[in-house]
């Protein structure tokens, strides 16, 4: 009985030392469904990254199937930085960055997007993140996916809601 409390106790202390994680704001590539059956071979997992040249400027961008994300979700706001050449030209061949995110409900207090770990985070980001829509209103998307279940499957997933953790927009120079 005593080793069983003994184990009992231990498992309590270490449970309660340990630290919750989050990969909110750590940083992933942009990633899309491969198109062509030769992205089929040359990705097998399916996903393609995004290129610098397919995400206009200043665009909130989201992808869905990003490994590198707890969720699947990377982001790209307005204001999140573009990969450079080294004369600081955009680099229209470099994949796409952005930070790992995952749905949110409107409304939901600061903690619910809070960017816990911030080592590899850009450093403006954490200030920024907030709970906003990223995708087309309410409305629309369920009227897209009322209209036609495989397209909206294809382009949202099972996404059913418009809002992300995402960087509050207007509060620095990005570019």
């Amino acid at each position: 009985m005593s080793v069983r409390a003994a184990f009992l106790a231990t498992t309590v202390f270490v449970l309660a030392g340990c630290k919750v994680s989050s990969e909110i704001g750590k940083p992933c590539t942009l990633v899309r469904k491969a198109a062509t059956p030769q992205e089929e071979i040359d990705y097998p997992t399916g996903a393609v990254p995004v290129l610098e040249s397919e995400v206009a400027d200043r665009q909130d961008f989201i992808s869905f199937g990003s490994v590198e994300c707890e969720d699947l979700i990377c982001v790209r706001d307005q204001e999140y930085p573009r990969a450079r050449t080294a004369e600081g030209e955009v680099d229209l061949t470099a994949p796409a960055r952005g930070y790992c995110s995952k749905p949110c409900i409107d409304g939901a207090s600061a903690s619910a997007c809070e960017v816990k770990d911030t080592t590899d985070v850009e450093p403006n980001l954490p200030d920024r993140m907030t709970c906003r829509s990223l995708l087309l209103d309410q409305e629309t998307l369920e009227a897209l996916r009322s209209a036609d279940e495989n397209f909206y499957r294809n382009t949202f997933g099972e996404n059913n809601s418009p809002f992300f953790c995402a960087g509050r927009l207007g509060t620095s120079q990005g570019g």
